[in-house]
């Protein structure tokens, strides 16, 4: 039987038991009821019938008159119907007669007293048989009373026992179950799969306990496979990650470590079993490598390892699960061979471009010299060579000067010369610098600074080259007889910021994050506004090198804004 049949079969039977004590108790009612109305109508009526005709008789001795005889027949009618117990009609028969003798008789007073004392035993018997009647009535309604109150108190109290028999063992009987199985789920929960549930029962428990006992055995045996399964796994990538030539550090959502290769301890210098399972945090506080690694951002850096110093980058890599990151993997990878070339690379560029620049110098000069008359005239087609020449010259002259200043940056001699001056000075000297490309173009500068603002701590022949590179695109880029702003202005604190913003075509947001990158052009850029792609990338090291910021603005189709940031002086 389920459950359910058996919660319906239960209370059931305890509304049939309380239906039948209600019964019971209606049934017992009634009857107590039905007699004490029978005492009521039948014979407690008759009684007050013969005291009424009593009383009338007693009024007068001599012949009855009208009032009584009025009294008494009324009574005596009401008497006749009135018979509910046996004899009782014989003698109001009889008392019918002896009444009607005595009102027949008028002058025979010793006939008249004989037919009063018959009618008064007449009564009297009546009366006495009444009152027999309810004392017997009495005793039937007390013996049903009693047999009433026995039977109902038996009644209830064996509905009693089993209300409080249900209310102790049902709730048992489905809590058990029930706690029995939570306390199997919290093993569970532990990893322990070895549980199983035994109810005795083929309801809904009984089922339950089958699919339980089912489900452990099936998560007994998937742990056992898939345990196998993981520490094959883990073995492999431990191979894996011991094999490779990168240090290799694991930490965990607390900054515990993990795991580590023997790359990584030969770096950091400390054995495996002092690494796994430690606080990371409270093992660098007594190594500085380490304590880089946590701590800072720099992507590169140079450590003494192997009798030499080498060249790492750091790489980290968060671990994601389910868009919470539980870990992080940090990578140190040897770029050493790497470094060695990038430095070979940018002094032979260095050197390329010093050595250009002379021979460069010398053509620009002697173009200027064929373009004197003194020398001799030039025909049209002549001139305009002369003037493609110079052209390609100047463009290639730039262009040597921008990997010299690069080759500077890479390879830290970079020498900035610091002093404190008018901001009005940088751009003073930069608008003059590109006011004819400006002017060829038509387009119209227009200049904002202040003389108010305060004097900016910087090198004014590095900072002046940025500023003019910025104005220089934006006017490359725009559109002819349309407008450049230069504006210069204090933010908050002891910043000063310098922005060119332009009303050309705009850069597309994919492109701005790499738009200070080395050698970078912005894709679909007009023959005539392409570069080598290092000016930029130039000018924000200049500006870093300064402790200044530099950044860019832009929407397409409604240009760009160009920014950088200077100290207060």
């Amino acid at each position: 039987m389920t459950i359910k049949n058996k919660l319906r079969a239960g209370i059931g039977f305890l509304f049939l038991l309380a239906f039948i004590c209600c019964g019971l108790s209606i049934y017992y009612l009634n009857r107590l009821s039905a007699v004490s109305g029978v005492i009521l109508k039948d014979n407690y009526e008759t009684l007050q019938y013969m005291r009424n005709i009593g009383l009338a008789m007693d009024e007068d001795g001599g012949a009855l008159n009208n009032h009584q005889v009025g009294v008494i027949e009324k009574n005596l009618v009401k008497q006749e119907h009135n018979i509910t117990e046996p004899g009782e009609q014989e003698l109001t028969d009889s008392l019918r007669s002896k009444y009607e003798q005595l009102k027949l008789i008028k002058g025979n007073a010793l006939h008249q007293n004989e037919l009063r004392l018959d009618i008064r035993r007449l009564l009297y018997g009546i009366m006495q048989l009444n009152m027999k009647a309810i004392q017997h009535k009495n005793a039937v309604a007390n013996d049903t009373s009693g047999s009433a109150t026995v039977l109902v108190a038996l009644i209830g109290s064996f509905l009693f026992l089993v209300a409080f028999s249900f209310i102790i063992n049902f709730p048992g009987y489905i809590a058990n179950p029930i706690k029995e199985l939570t306390e199997r789920i919290k093993e569970i929960s532990k990893r322990n799969y070895h549980q199983q549930l035994d109810f005795k029962s083929n309801d809904e428990f009984g089922e339950l306990a089958q699919a339980f006992n089912n489900m452990t055995f099936k998560l007994n045996e998937y742990e056992s496979s898939s345990l196998a399964s993981i520490m094959f796994e883990k073995k492999r990538i431990e191979t894996i990650i011991n094999s490779m030539h990168d240090g290799i550090i694991g930490l965990d959502e607390k900054s515990f470590i993990i795991f580590v290769n023997q790359v990584a301890c030969e770096l950091v210098g400390i054995a495996e079993a002092n690494l796994i399972g430690h606080y990371a945090p409270d093992v660098a506080l007594e190594n500085d490598l380490l304590r880089n690694l946590l701590v800072t951002d720099q992507h590169k850096m140079k450590i003494y390892a192997d009798n030499r110093e080498s060249y790492y980058s750091k790489d980290i890599m968060p671990v994601i699960n389910k868009g919470t990151m539980i870990g992080k993997v940090i990578i140190l990878k040897n770029i050493t061979e790497f470094q060695q070339l990038d430095e070979a690379k940018t002094n032979f560029i260095a050197t390329i471009s010093h050595e250009l620049k002379t021979p460069i110098s010398s053509i620009k000069m002697s173009l200027k010299l064929l373009d004197d008359q003194r020398i001799g005239e030039v025909n049209a087609e002549q001139k305009q060579l002369l003037e493609n020449i110079d052209d390609d010259a100047r463009r290639l002259l730039q262009i040597t000067g921008e990997l010299l200043d690069m080759a500077q940056v890479e390879t830290g001699k970079l020498n900035l010369n610091f002093g404190t001056t008018h901001p009005k000075n940088i751009v003073d000297y930069a608008v003059k610098a590109v006011k004819f490309t400006a002017e060829q173009k038509q387009v119209d500068l227009k200049v904002n600074c202040a003389d108010s603002l305060p004097d900016v701590r910087a090198d004014l022949d590095k900072t002046t080259w940025v500023l003019i590179n910025l104005l220089s695109n934006a006017i490359k880029y725009s559109p002819e007889r349309s407008e450049v702003e230069l504006n210069v202005k204090r933010l908050k604190g002891d910043e000063i910021e310098f922005s060119v913003t332009d009303h050309g075509q705009g850069i597309e947001s994919k492109y701005l994050p790499r738009i200070f990158e080395r050698y970078f052009k912005v894709p679909g850029s007009k023959g005539e506004q392409s570069g080598t792609g290092l000016g930029l990338a130039i000018a924000k090291d200049f500006i870093e090198a300064q402790s200044g910021k530099i950044g860019v603005e832009s929407d397409l189709g409604e240009g760009s804004r160009f920014y950088f940031t200077l100290k207060k002086g």
